[in-house]
Formats: C-alpha cells, structure tokens, sequence
C-alpha cells in the first residue's frame, strides 16, 4: 500500500531534522508544528526547507515548521503516533541514538547547542514559550465555540428582525448553549493548561480556575474585598488572576510533595495546597488581578478612543514583527481578558489588518513578478490561506526573504488598522480566525466596518509594494535574477578595486589596519598550539585554528575590540564578533567544564556588549576547576576560518594577558 501525502511529509521531516530521536516533544498550532529538538546540529535546514509541502522553518525556542492548516494537524498526529506519545509529551530517547554519537560529535554537538540556546533563551521568551503552551490547545475550542456564538447571533438578529419564525428560538438557544460550555468555565479550562505547563496536578489547576467563579456565593452572601471593603466579583481576576494563581500553585504543591511523608503525600499535599492557594486566591489575588485586569481593559480602550486612526495604524503597523519575533503570544490572555469584561475584544480586528497587509502585498508581486515562476507558484500556494487569516506561508515563504515586500506590506496592515479603529468599538467575540474567516464572529453587526479595513489593508499593501516594495531581481526569473546579482556584485567589486587602485599610499595603510589585526592573550599563562591540547574537538580544529593558554591567574580579558555575541548559560564559554574582519571568536575556558555549570566562572559581561582588547570579560577559579579534576586550559578559536587569508602565531612560552599572539588578515 503506498503512502498517503501526509505520512510522505512526516518521514521526510523526521528525516531532515535528525530522525524520531532527535525530538523532544512535539505540538501543532493552527499553522506550524513546534518542535523541540534535542540536537539542533543534527537538522538540515536548508534541506528540511526545501521539503514539498513545508512552506517556511522557523528557528525559535522551538523549531517552528509552517505547514498550513489542517496539514499540520494531520502530520503532528502522524508523527506524535510513530513515538507513542501523545502531543506535548516527552518523546523517549533510545540507547541507539546515545550509542551512535562519538565522544567527539558530543562536544562539538555540545558547543553548538550551548551557542544557540545562550542566544535565544531568556526569561521573556520563556514566558511567551508557556503562554503559548497554555492557550494553543484551546484555539480549535475557541473558534469551534466562536464560529457557533457567532451564527446564534445572527440568527438571533434574524428571529428580532422576525426574518425568521419564532420556532427557531429553541434552536439559538440551544446554540448559544453550546458555546458557552467554553466560554461560561474557560478559567477552568485555563487552570488545568495551566498546571499542565508548570508541573502541578491539572485538577488542583482547575479548581484555582473554578475558585475564581466563587461558587456557591449568591446574595445576600458576599466575599469583601480585603483592601477595598466592597464584595468580591464573581470572574474577578479573570484569566490573569487564574495564571498567576496556577503559577504560585506548582510551586507550593512541589513544596509540600518534597517535604511530606510519601505514606501521607497523597492526602495532606492536596488538601494543603488547595487550602492554601484558594484562600491566598481569593483574598490577594482576586482583588489584585481584577484591579490589574481593569485598568488594561480600560486602558486599551481609552488608548483606542483617544488615539483613534492613530492607534489602529501603529497596531496594525507593527503586529507582523510581533508575529515573526513570537511576542505576539502575550496577546492571548488580554483578548480573553477583554472578552470576559466587555464580551469582545476590539484589539483583536485591528491587529487581523497585518494580514490584510501581507495578502495585498502579495497579489502586488503576483502581478509585478510573473516571470518569475518559483515565486509565482509560491504566491499561488499560500494566498488561499492568507485570505482565510493563516499570515505564516506569506510571511516566511514570500515577504521576508525578499525583504521590501515585509514592510509594504506592515504598511498595509496600518492602513487596515487605521480604517478599523476610526469606526471604534469593532469588536470580535472569540480568537483564534483572522482574515475573512473572522468576519462571523465580529460583534455587533460591525462586520461591514470590518470587511471594509480588510479591503483598505488590501489596496494599502499591493499600492505599497507595487510602488515601492518589489526588488528589481524578484521579477525577473530565477535563473536571470542570481546571474544580475552576480553582475551587480562583480561590478561593486570592480569599482571598489579601481578605488583603491587609485588611492594614495594613505588610504592603502587604512585599508591594510582594516583587514590585518593583532589578537592579544586573553589570560596570562604558557601559550601552546591547538595540536597539544588534549581534547580532540580543538586539537582537531573543529571549530576552528587558534591556540591555547595554559593560565597563570583566572582574569580573562577579551582577545580582541568587538562585540560580545553570547555567554554560554554555564559560562565556560563565550563568543565574541571583532570590530576589524568581523572575525567569530570562540573563547573557552577549561576541558569538560560545562559539567561543573558555570560554578568557578564570573562572567563580567553580557551579550552585544562593545568591549575593547584587553578589557576583563571573565574571572575563573582556577583552583575549584582543578579540585573538580578538570583541565583549566584557555582556548580561543577562530571559528569562521574561510573568512580568512593569512593566520600566523606571534609568541611562544610565557605570554602576559593584552599581549599580542596571533596576527590574522580577513579575507
């Protein structure tokens, strides 16, 4: 039996990223799978971008794999059933991936993970990383409960306007019944995501979200709020009452699981924790998230009202950069936020503009760049879906790499948001849709103001980029625009080496110091060549020729003037970029030492910092290393070799730190 299109899509994925057991676990949004990867040197991502069917690869927290709508849900489950697990969960490592790997591909793999997780993990992006994970398993929940709100509201206008007989009353009704299942107990809903994200028990997150409703208190009964006198609110807090509830819950719960009896654990944790989280939930939490939650909802809305035209053109101006950074997961809680308070949310019409945007700039190129097919055909394959709300495919398969088109079309979304705010209170009452899939569930009969931002969004971003955003290359064919680019670049070549042929002897010197550079030692101590260093990784130049120094003292100072591009999280290890060559400079500090998790190491800088040579960037303790029985050894390494012409060692013996050791001339 030959295999169905999805399972093909599936084996090649699984193929390029480094196989099943390269992955940590896997979940799908409306459009992209996420997926953890444990190796990220094992991914090809050139070839993984090149996969028929993948319309874009994102390097995130996660690696992010734009696949489409419903695509992606068919291939998440496909893969999430070849590792037996269910989706988010942990996949199982095999003694066969750990058996295949050397002891040299470990560390080199070890390097280079360690580089690019210093360079993306911050506590920012791991807030955003949860709140994505709490609310994406709920979006199909909101736009099934959305879209069924949404037809019970026209109806309902249809039954008023007696278009239709008063027999189908029970039947709206029954419809509005329906989508309130989620929207009536989404804190609950919240709280047991919650849990689930933080490590806590998912019921004990569910009665956080249930506690906030206060069940069972009906009038004359009443809570009073501790800090005002007057009576607690039922929903009070909200969805951002309930994730801080939740939050503080895990931790309290991991507390009394460490420190009770196992025996009593399954009794006393419970009871103590819920006890203590719910009084603690009602009496701080509540008063302070609703207060919290008030002043966003009506500071949104004062902002709308005021700024008008203005605001709705700065949203819808800069949500496509939010979307391609992933900031834009902290929305989500203020939408639900806002539709739990008002009953809809008018942020969420003004920022679908962006979309708007990228499908007039798409049909602009379509129309601008016929010639070339590739792009054509890539046009062709993700407009459907940009009409429909789903941006990905035209943001990383057509707007962004070509670069202009990204921002005509952002100007398209401003135009779009702009029309959209200056009608005010364009509300929608679920999330989850966008672009025209969102007009059902625009509130109150504004779906014309609505459409009308999506057409201004659409004229805005072609007129935008047909004018101004269509690189002269993208029109002509494939073949014809690499041989221009290839042109325009031997002629800018010509042109420089005429200048400086013309030069005087002046300008020939300023251009000498600009690609020959002296690096120092970074640590005073006995240098020696990377052939003596007993470790394979750099003794083979793996990663790079350079040398090492065997310390005297554990201050390190920076080899070379340049900027600090990133600080391993152990900090053993930092990256530098020089000011002259840009030369990408490896400095390490001891053999195995990122097993003893930064602990000897100081780190006196942090990254895009512009140090000079010979400034401190790190103080080591030698001796700790040495009683951890590792190797002290300060290695530097130049790890973008082809950039260079001429490499040559300067020293030998006993070297002082802000010595110059190595002379090196950059391509």
């Amino acid at each position: 039996m030959s295999k169905d299109k999805y399972q093909i899509l599936s084996d090649e994925i699984y193929q390029e990223i480094g196989g099943i057991n390269n992955v940590e676990s896997l979940i799908h949004c409306m459009t992209r799978l996420r997926i953890k990867i444990r190796d990220m040197s094992k991914v090809n991502m050139e070839k993984l971008k090149k996969i028929n069917g993948v319309l874009g690869v994102v390097e995130a927290d996660t690696l992010e794999i734009v696949l489409g709508p419903g695509v992606n849900t068919k291939v998440a489950t496909i893969m999430n059933n070849e590792a037996g697990v269910k989706e988010g969960e942990t996949f199982p490592e095999t003694n066969s991936y750990q058996s295949n790997k050397s002891e040299v591909e470990k560390k080199a793999a070890e390097v280079h993970a360690a580089h690019k997780a210093s360079l993306k993990k911050t506590w920012w992006r791991s807030a955003l990383q949860h709140i994505s994970a709490i609310f994406v398993p709920l979006i199909p929940a909101f736009v099934g409960a959305g879209l069924i709100s949404g037809v019970a509201g026209i109806l309902r206008n249809l039954l008023t306007a007696k278009v239709l007989p008063m027999s189908w009353n029970l039947g709206v009704t029954v419809l509005a019944m329906i989508s309130s299942a989620l929207f009536a107990y989404l804190n609950i809903y919240v709280g047991i995501n919650t849990a689930k994200e933080f490590g806590a028990t998912p019921g004990l997150g569910g009665i956080i979200g249930g506690i906030v409703y206060l069940p069972g208190i009906v009038a004359p009964v009443s809570i009073p709020n501790i800090f005002d006198g007057k009576p607690l609110a039922a929903g009070q807090g909200g969805i951002i009452g309930v994730l801080l509830g939740v939050w503080l819950l895990s931790y309290v719960e991991k507390f009394f699981h460490k420190h009770i009896a196992d025996s009593v654990d399954i009794i006393f944790t419970p009871f103590l924790t819920i006890l203590i989280m719910g009084l603690f939930t009602i009496f701080v939490i509540m008063p302070l998230a609703g207060w919290f939650s008030n002043s966003l909802v009506g500071g949104i809305n004062w902002v709308l009202k005021v700024g008008g035209p203005i605001s709705g053109f700065i949203l819808g101006l800069f949500f496509l950069p939010m979307v391609m950074l992933g900031v834009h997961q902290i929305l989500t809680p203020i939408h639900l936020e806002m539709i739990q308070k008002l009953g809809f949310t008018p942020l969420l019409p003004i920022l679908a503009m962006a979309g708007g945007g990228q499908v007039g700039a798409a049909i602009a190129l379509w129309v601008k760049c016929r010639k070339n097919k590739q792009l054509v055909n890539m046009i062709k394959g993700a407009l459907p879906v940009g009409i429909l709300g789903v941006g990905e495919p035209l943001i990383y398969g057509v707007a962004l790499p070509l670069g202009r088109p990204f921002i005509t079309a952002c100007v398209g979304g401003g135009i779009g948001g702009a029309v959209v705010a200056a009608f005010g209170q364009v509300g929608s009452i679920a999330i989850g849709p966008s672009g025209v899939a969102l007009i059902p569930l625009i509130a109150h009969n504004m779906w014309w103001a609505y459409i009308l931002g999506l057409l201004a969004s659409y004229v805005g971003g072609f007129i935008a980029t047909y004018f101004w955003g269509v690189p002269k290359e993208a029109m002509l064919p494939a073949d014809e625009a690499d041989a221009e680019v290839k042109e325009r670049r031997e002629a800018e070549e010509q042109a420089y080496n005429l200048n400086m042929s013309t030069s005087g002897e002046n300008e020939v010197k300023d251009n000498a110091k600009l690609t020959t550079q002296e690096i120092v030692a970074p640590v005073d101590g006995q240098i020696e060549e990377l052939d003596e260093v007993e470790d394979q990784v750099f003794s083979q130049k793996m990663l790079g020729e350079g040398f090492a120094i065997i310390p005297k003292d554990g201050k390190i100072v920076a080899p070379v003037d340049g900027k600090v591009v990133s600080v391993m999280s152990t900090k053993h290890a930092l990256t530098l970029k020089s000011t002259k060559g840009n030369l990408e400079i490896l400095l390490h500090m001891g053999l195995d030492t990122v097993e003893l998790k930064g602990r000897p190491f100081d780190i006196k800088v942090k990254e895009n910092d512009i140090v000079k040579a010979g400034q401190p960037v790190a103080q080591m303790d030698i001796g700790k290393i040495k009683e951890a029985g590792k190797d002290p050894i300060v290695i530097m390494t130049i790890t973008n070799m082809d950039d260079v012409s001429n490499f040559k060692l300067i020293a030998t013996g006993t070297v002082k730190a802000d010595m110059p050791v190595l002379k090196i001339t950059s391509k």
